[in-house]
């Protein structure tokens, strides 16, 4: 596995692969930067791909319009699309298809000081999220839009990962912010003075966090590549899911955070208590469906889209069948 920025690409086709890796046909998928799910979301890369004859490379890019601009250009092979950005794309004439939603509920949840005992309080409030477009800040609107509240009643400061958008909110910069689930464990520290108000599943059940998509003209000439790299996503997800251990270490080495730090293993549990990861890729309409509801009511879609032009089925029933179900 290695993982790439974009403008990297140029020299690591100048370096000279060994004999072995020469043989694998590369794929670059694009994905938000690790975080504390990274051994189970890039799990696939400890050897699920070669196995499958692919070279993988993962290429962290912040957010959907850097990701979609990325793979329309050819950059990368496919991306991990929040499922809002799955749905609204096509609409505005990208020629995508979803593949598989590996990733199918909410982990993020809405972090507040401790005085703050309800989402009505924040109006007038600054709001940390991330990019527009990204999760972090499409969440928030349909949080607020759920709760009866305008997005135009607050203000949205993009202040970047979840870290950054946690030490703000900590530090009094913010009054609210989007921020992964695996943070609960230091809120829960009196002397941060903060806590999580609630999680975005409670309020969205239907919201999904994710889906893999590719560019139309990928399945028409590279489809053998993406059957086999939809084969080693769903075997490294399968083995992450049930390997604990092995997935809490991986998070560790990719992140370099400390094998003891309590976020790794509460968000490990939290996803698959939850079942906010699908190693069999589902690609559930009702939930798109749902999704595009949310994408209209926001304003994201002007007109309803044919969902199942967007979808692309065959891929995983494919992969299914090379793993041999």
């Amino acid at each position: 596995m290695r993982r790439a920025a974009p403008s990297l690409f140029l020299l690591a086709g100048l370096l000279a692969l060994p004999a072995a890796a020469a043989d694998l046909t590369p794929w670059r998928h694009s994905l938000v930067p690790p975080k504390s799910d990274a051994g189970i979301i890039m799990m696939p890369g400890e050897g699920f791909a070669e196995k499958q004859g692919l070279k993988l490379d993962y290429v962290p890019l912040q957010g959907d319009p850097l990701g979609y601009r990325a793979l329309i250009n050819g950059e990368v092979d496919s991306h991990e699309s929040t499922a809002a950005g799955a749905v609204v794309a096509p609409g505005h004439g990208a020629e995508i298809k979803i593949v598989g939603c590996h990733l199918p509920a909410l982990v993020q949840g809405v972090f507040v000081p401790d005085s703050v005992t309800r989402i009505e309080d924040l109006r007038g409030k600054i709001f940390a999220v991330s990019l527009p477009g990204a999760l972090p800040e499409a969440l928030a609107r349909a949080l607020l839009e759920k709760s009866g509240i305008k997005p135009s009643e607050v203000q949205f400061a993009n202040l970047g990962t979840d870290l950054d958008r946690f030490k703000a909110l900590v530090a009094g910069k913010a009054d609210a912010a989007i921020v992964s689930a695996e943070f609960k464990p230091t809120a829960d520290d009196p002397k941060n003075k903060v806590k999580m108000l609630m999680t975005g599943r409670e309020v969205l059940p239907d919201y999904m966090r994710q889906c893999i998509v590719v560019a139309s003209k990928t399945i028409a000439t590279r489809r053998d590549a993406l059957v086999r790299f939809l084969a080693a996503e769903i075997a490294g997800l399968r083995y992450a899911v049930s390997h604990r251990a092995e997935a809490l270490a991986l998070t560790s080495r990719i992140t370099e955070a400390k094998p003891d730090d309590p976020r790794l293993g509460y968000i490990f549990d939290d996803m698959v208590a939850n079942h906010a990861v699908d190693p069999e890729l589902s690609i559930p309409l009702d939930k798109l469906a749902w999704m595009e509801d949310q994408a209209l009511q926001l304003g994201d879609l002007k007109t309803r889209i044919d969902l199942h032009s967007i979808i692309d089925p065959t891929i995983r029933q494919d992969a299914l069948a090379l793993l041999g179900k």
